[in-house]
């Protein structure tokens, strides 16, 4: 048995309560309004979930990666839309500030980051490049002191209410893993606005956006890491996210199995509770036992990464599982509801639209499914 902290029992239990309580009551009505969730996020922030894995030196709570999948599938109970926030601001923006930063950068961005009054978005995705980051045109070109940079990202998650942007751009040439560079953006540098906002299918409270870049000049001071490192912080940063959406799909997959069995034993057919049903019940069991596997893979990816272990192929493994066993569930709980989950009255219509894209942003699971074949084949190399 997966053995769990006191400490980490209580984060979960922490933010299962304010889920619970705050973020399940607004959820419908910020999905419905493309409501961004600011003023949750503000006291999540005050709370620490928004500094998880930020060092108590920046102001974060330092709580590791074990702790954080908790509190972000319990987050995605109550609401997709902020979790997905909470994953990408934790998981890739504060993680990689945190690993290839400087000390000024920390103390710029990290501090407020850790508060949750800066909230991080990251920029890979562009109109023509989405799996394969060798493809991006988006361009840095140093005058000076100041790198110009000119193109459009796509897709970007939080790229209107972001205080800082991870934007990944070419500097140099197209050989694999070289020619990228990360860089800070925010929203005050000339040269640099926020396109048009996406009408989506679901987690609508987040607001996904074009970012576009003019003659942009960044100083040569919001470098991350050096130039030529864009790709490797790139990949860190989505082994991170990509547990964070898998704890994201988790949390789907509890909400939508506990509204199924809270409406199985409430509805009656046939003048008994339809949870007596034999072929009911199997869906449950099957609903369960896939809820318990993504949680087993979630937390296992998440251990290895706090034991500092080679992870990327757990991490892939747990983010392909999850949040197809996500969409399964999801879909299995408008089964149960029959009519009634296919309206908005019930949150499964919300979840099963919320559990959508999980096999779709941080890499889609066909990309998934190549690096853990990659890493497979790279163990068996060497036995």
């Amino acid at each position: 048995m997966f053995q769990i902290s006191k400490e980490n029992l209580m984060i979960q239990k922490t933010a299962r309560e304010f889920a619970r309580k705050e973020l399940a009551e607004l959820a419908a009505h910020r999905d419905a309004h493309h409501e961004f969730p600011g003023s949750s996020l503000k006291k999540m922030g005050d709370m620490g979930l928004m500094g998880m894995l930020v060092s108590e030196t920046y102001g974060g709570s330092e709580i590791g990666p074990v702790g954080y999948a908790l509190a972000l599938s319990e987050i995605a109970y109550g609401c997709a839309s902020t979790a997905v926030v909470m994953s990408v601001h934790n998981s890739i923006c504060c993680g990689s500030i945190q690993s290839f930063g400087t000390d000024a950068q920390k103390d710029e961005f990290l501090r407020p980051m850790a508060q949750g009054t800066c909230i991080g978005a990251f920029a890979l995705t562009e109109p023509e490049a989405g799996s394969d980051p060798q493809s991006l045109s988006c361009s840095a070109v140093k005058e000076g002191e100041h790198y110009i940079i000119n193109g459009t990202k796509r897709f970007i998650t939080t790229g209107k209410h972001a205080g800082v942007i991870i934007l990944i751009a070419r500097t140099g040439n197209n050989e694999p893993g070289r020619g990228l560079s990360a860089f800070l953006i925010t929203h005050d540098l000339p040269g640099f606005s926020v396109g048009r906002m996406e009408d989506k299918m679901g987690q609508c409270a987040s607001d996904t956006t074009d970012l576009l870049f003019s003659d942009c000049r960044v100083p040569a001071s919001r470098l991350l890491g050096h130039e030529g490192q864009g790709f490797e912080i790139a990949m860190s940063g989505l082994d991170d996210g990509r547990i964070g959406i898998a704890a994201l799909s988790l949390g789907l997959g509890m909400a939508a199995l506990d509204q199924s069995v809270s409406y199985a034993k409430q509805r009656r057919q046939f003048g008994k509770q339809i949870a007596e049903f034999q072929g009911l019940r199997w869906m449950l069991a099957d609903m369960d036992m896939d809820v318990d596997a993504a949680r087993l893979m979630v937390l296992n990816a998440a251990a290895l990464k706090q034991a500092g272990k080679h992870c990327r192929a757990q991490a892939s493994k747990a983010k392909c599982y999850a949040s197809e066993m996500a969409q399964r569930v999801t879909g299995q709980a408008i089964q149960i509801h029959g009519g009634y989950g296919y309206i908005k009255e019930y949150p499964v219509e919300r979840f099963y639209r919320d559990a959508r894209i999980t096999t779709i942003y941080e890499g889609t699971n066909q990309i998934q499914r190549i690096i853990i074949a990659n890493e497979l084949l790279k163990d068996k190399k060497k036995k």
